[in-house]
Formats: C-alpha cells, sequence, structure tokens
C-alpha cells in the first residue's frame, strides 16, 4: 500500500461552482463600493459649500465684497449708484532732518463712492454746494462719502489714483485694459 504524503491533505482548494468566485474573478468596483464611494464624495462637496457660505461671526474679519456692501452708509444708494468701500483715515507726518516718516494708526470704516454722473444726489439734499461741484468736475474727480447721507455725512471730492494699476490682475503677457465700468 502506497502511502500518502501529508502534504497532500494540507492544500485546501477552493470550490469552483457558480456560487463561489475566485479573487481573480471578482468585479473591481461592486455597486456596493460604487455608492459608499460617491456618498462620501457627496458628502464632501456638502461639507465644502457649507464651510465656504458659512455664516461669519468674527466682526474683525471680511471674507466677501457683499460684506463690505453691506456696511456701506446708504447701501442700496451706493449699490445703485457708485461703490462701497473700505475708507482708511490716518495722517503722516515727514520729517526733513533727518529724514523720517511717521503714521498714524488708521481708522477703518465703510464708505461710498459715487460716479460723477450720480453727483445729483448730493446736490438735491444740499450736501455739497455749487462750488465744491465745480472745483471737483474740473479736476475730473469724483464724490465719496462716509457716515449716512441723512445725518451729516463727511462728504470729500476723491481722485480715482490707477498710477500702480492692480497688481494682483496685471499677469504677464496679458494687455491688462481695464473696463469701462471701472471707472467713476
Amino acid at each position: 500500500m502506497k502511502r500518502k504524503n501529508r502534504y497532500d491533505y494540507d492544500r485546501y482548494d477552493p470550490p469552483t461552482s457558480k456560487g463561489y468566485a475566485s479573487t481573480a474573478e471578482k468585479k473591481l468596483f461592486d455597486p456596493t463600493k460604487i455608492a459608499i464611494i460617491a456618498s462620501v464624495f457627496i458628502l464632501g462637496i456638502v461639507v465644502g459649500i457649507a464651510l465656504n457660505f458659512g455664516t461669519n461671526a468674527d466682526p474683525t474679519r471680511i471674507e466677501s465684497r457683499s460684506q463690505i456692501d453691506m456696511q456701506a452708509p446708504n447701501a442700496e444708494l451706493c449699490q445703485q449708484f457708485g461703490a462701497s468701500a473700505i475708507v482708511a483715515n490716518m495722517r503722516v507726518f515727514l520729517t526733513l532732518n533727518p529724514f523720517n516718516v511717521f503714521v498714524t494708526q488708521p481708522t477703518m470704516q465703510p464708505g461710498c463712492v459715487l460716479r460723477q454722473n450720480n453727483w445729483s444726489i448730493l446736490e438735491q439734499q444740499k450736501l455739497v454746494s455749487n462750488d465744491q461741484v465745480r472745483d471737483c468736475k474740473r479736476r475730473m474727480n469724483t464724490f465719496a462719502f462716509t457716515g449716512v447721507l441723512e445725518s451729516s455725512p463727511n462728504i470729500d471730492c476723491v481722485y480715482q489714483n490707477d498710477a500702480a494699476g492692480n497688481l494682483f490682475l496685471n499677469k504677464p503677457g496679458t494687455s491688462g485694459a481695464r473696463p469701462e465700468s471701472d471707472s467713476f
């Protein structure tokens, strides 16, 4: 009688019937895996959108232009006839001997810059005189204000300074031409 090798009994060959598939025959993506991956992807998008559009509880941070627009004095009027702005009030002291520059701590407040063709709003409410309008027109400037128009706002004749340009928008190889709507 022939003796069997003990290793013959230790081998396991899985059955190859239709009910069982070998690892090589398994599908790479079965419906369960696809559903799990898709739900994790969608959940990530929803969480990202929620974090991006969440309300800002910190009043010291500005996260969007709409926050500046809402804080502007006479917000509806400013959006319709001009542009909202952040106004920085500061003073600069310049000494010549020795040459030094000293700057005060700026105070930031919301403001509004009116387009030149909308000055009549200020004139109708008698907030600017004819002399102020004439001087401001002569220098090709426009008016800007801080504070609510109905309760003694601070109005100044300002000019648009584009000498340096917006270095965030000027990319190498582009023309840098500005649309006319940016001109006040």
